[in-house]
Order: C-alpha cells, then sequence, then structure tokens
C-alpha cells in the first residue's frame, strides 16, 4: 500500500482495477430478493371466505408543507390510483388537459416513481414503506446541519479542506463506498466542534472519523497498523484507540447520518437524468465536502443544488418525457430558491478554481473514464458565469500573468 503524506499535495493512486474493488456489504446484501409473502393457511382467502373490499389508500404530499424552507413535515392519505403509464403517456396527458392535469397528477405520480426509484436504488426492501421512510429522511435530515461555519481556533478553513482532500484519498485506496465518505466528514465536522485537539492531532481525527464511518457502513475493515502507516507512523495503535473512545465518548455514540448523495440519486433517477448529469451533480456534491461554508446547510438542499448546476452547465437538449420527468421531480425540492442560489454560488466557484487547488483528490477521482471525465469539462471553467459570477483565474491563466 502506498505511503501517503497528510500535507503531500500528490495525490495517491486511486484509481484500481475495477476487479480489485471490494464491494460494500450492500451490494451483495441489495442483490437478495426478498421471498414473495403467502397469505397464512387460516386466512379468510384459503378458507373461502369473502371479505369487503375496502378502497385503496395512497400517500401523497401535503401541501402546502411547513418549516421555513420547506422542509416536508408530513404526508395527507389520498385515494386514487396511482397512473402506471409511461413517460409518453403522461406528456401526452399533459399537452391535452394543460398544466393543470400535471398539478393533480403529480402527488400519485410521484408516490409511484418513489416506490420504483428506492427499489431501484437498493434502499429498501419493500416498496410498500418507500414514502415512510423518505418521508422520514426529510424530517430528520435538519439534525445533520450546524448554526454556523465558523471552526474553532486554530483551524482554518484551508486546513480542514487539506485533512478532507486526504480523507478522500484514503478512502479511494480503501475502496470504501460514497456514503462511508460523507458519513466520515460529517462526523469529523461534529468532532472539530466538540472536541479540543490540536493541530497535531489534526489528523488522528480525520483517521478516526473514517474508520469510525467504515465501521458503520463496510464489512471489511483496514487494521489499525494500516491506518498507523497511512499516516507514516506519526501515532501509535493506542494513540488512536483512545482517540476513537474519546470520539465516541464526546458524539454519545451518535453515528447516524443521511447522507446528500441519497437525496440526489433519488431525485436524478426520477427526473431520469442521463448518467452524464448524474456523474457531474456527483462530482459538485463531492466539492461541497471541501467547502465549510456547505455545513449550514440541509442534505436535500446540497443535493437539489448540485443536480440543478449539473444541469445548467451540461446544457442538454430538452425532451418532452425529460421536460415531464423533471417537473415530477421538482415536486421533491424543498430548497428554497434564494438558498439554492447560494449552494448553486458556492460550487460553481468550487468547481472553476478546483484545477488551480492543490487539494484535488476529487478532480482526479472524476476524471477517469468511468466517471465519463466529468471533472475535466470545459464548462466548469466558465460555471460562475452562468450564475453571473465572476469566473476566477485559472492556473494556466495564473501563470501566462506571472510571466
Amino acid at each position: 500500500m502506498a505511503q501517503m503524506s497528510f500535507c503531500d499535495s500528490r495525490p495517491a493512486d486511486l484509481h484500481k482495477k475495477a476487479e480489485e474493488k471490494r464491494a460494500p456489504l450492500r451490494t451483495w446484501a441489495n442483490a437478495c430478493i426478498p421471498k414473495e409473502r403467502r397469505p397464512p393457511a387460516d386466512s379468510d382467502e384459503t378458507r373461502g371466505g369473502h371479505c369487503k373490499a375496502e378502497p385503496e389508500r395512497r400517500w401523497a404530499r401535503r401541501l402546502p408543507v411547513s418549516a421555513e424552507d420547506g422542509i416536508i413535515m408530513d404526508y395527507a392519505e389520498q385515494q386514487g390510483a396511482v397512473p402506471t403509464g409511461g413517460r409518453e403517456e403522461v406528456a401526452l396527458l399533459l399537452c391535452l388537459r394543460g398544466l393543470h392535469s400535471l398539478q393533480v397528477l403529480v402527488p400519485s405520480l410521484l408516490h409511484h416513481e418513489m416506490e420504483v426509484t428506492m427499489e431501484k436504488l437498493g434502499l429498501i426492501y419493500d416498496k410498500t414503506y418507500a414514502w415512510d421512510i423518505f418521508s422520514d429522511m426529510m424530517r430528520n435530515q435538519s439534525q445533520y446541519t450546524f448554526p454556523s461555519a465558523e471552526l474553532p481556533r486554530p483551524f482554518t478553513d484551508s486546513t480542514r479542506a487539506i485533512l478532507v482532500d486526504w480523507l478522500i484519498q484514503v478512502h479511494e485506496v480503501f475502496h470504501f463506498s460514497e456514503e462511508t465518505l460523507y458519513l466520515a466528514v460529517h462526523l469529523l465536522n461534529r468532532a472539530l466542534r466538540q472536541i479540543k485537539v490540536s493541530i497535531s492531532n489534526l489528523q488522528l481525527l480525520g483517521v478516526v472519523c473514517l474508520f469510525l464511518a467504515g465501521k458503520k457502513e463496510e464489512c471489511l475493515l483496514p487494521e489499525v497498523s494500516e491506518l498507523c502507516y497511512l499516516m507514516e507512523n506519526g501515532y501509535s495503535k493506542k494513540q488512536l484507540l483512545r482517540m476513537e473512545r474519546r470520539v465516541l465518548c464526546e458524539l454519545k455514540f451518535d453515528l447516524s447520518h443521511c447522507p446528500p448523495l441519497h437525496f440526489l440519486l433519488i431525485s436524478a433517477s426520477i427526473a431520469r437524468c442521463s448518467d452524464k448529469v448524474v456523474w457531474m451533480a456527483r462530482y459538485l456534491l463531492e466539492l461541497s465536502l471541501l467547502e465549510s461554508q456547505c455545513v449550514v446547510f440541509q442534505p436535500a438542499e446540497l443535493a437539489s443544488a448540485a443536480l440543478c448546476l449539473a444541469r445548467r452547465v451540461l446544457q442538454e437538449p430538452p425532451t418532452p418525457e425529460g421536460e415531464t420527468a423533471w417537473c415530477i421531480a421538482s415536486s421533491l425540492n424543498v430548497c428554497s430558491e434564494p438558498t439554492r442560489q447560494r449552494i448553486m454560488q458556492i460550487l460553481a466557484v468550487a468547481a472553476a478554481r478546483a484545477e488551480g487547488q492543490d487539494t484535488r483528490a476529487s478532480l482526479i477521482k472524476f476524471s477517469t473514464a468511468e466517471t465519463l471525465h466529468v471533472s475535466s469539462h470545459p464548462a466548469l471553467r466558465s460555471a460562475p458565469h452562468l450564475l453571473g459570477l465572476h469566473c476566477p483565474p485559472t492556473r494556466a491563466q495564473m501563470r501566462e500573468g506571472a510571466m
């Protein structure tokens, strides 16, 4: 395993062969199809009894929603069948009946799409509970934010960004899942605000947060000695385990987190976004981990802004089916317009200047053929200009100016 230094600006070998990657437990578990449910032997159906058929109940969003930025807090029960037709039929129906028909159909369509999407993404085993699980995700996401982006002294935004960039490299070396990375950074953000740590122990704190996230999300973990080796044996095993106990006690053993990646994949799947849009949005979302300003925003807000910015950067030609799907997915958009614009501005500036920064782990990670080379897309350099912002100079432009 390659040895990496915390302050080394040279990224490690992030991209191994696909067959060498170890799939997390969820990949295996989600491939198992739940057994078909069978009625009990003494049910009315087997005895030939007749029961009064009750109308099927559907769950739809109750509008208007409550909370400051429109966070979904409750859902209303509705009757009526969920349309199961294709996108072409829905688009034709909208053309015949107008926009009002879409407003009427959205709750039922959204409920059906949520069931299909969450089952396809492997987030649930039984689609019956899809809407309940999603509503719980929306209600609980407010606990994953921070009232202020300010870091306690002596830490700075630059110091934190260097540490997160190094953790992304370590995360790639161990082939951890994306959920592990988002959970590790979330634990790091909490620990920095609750635990008094010196700068000399900052790298140890970051590794411990990644180690704890791996214990929650992964089935295969590295040895403690491997983690110490990656830190150039600057810390002993005893120091690492002592820091782990300290972090767990200060966080009260609460390792829960709903990553913005889940909200992004759900919205992108319902909106029928292309693979390139999804990879671009994932790249922009991972850049938010390096920006300390983003800790004050909720996961659903970050996902919504990343997806909107990806669509604006790529500017793919619209289709009737795609616009219909996007309109349905927009019903999940609980982010206020000023908040979304603010996040998009942060991500656009971060993407435009990523090439000229020393923290380039995400840039290299998303520059492979597997990720469709989204991080090297030329439109990212002018992403701030799309939002009416000044484009920061690239490394080549700064080099030419110095000459």
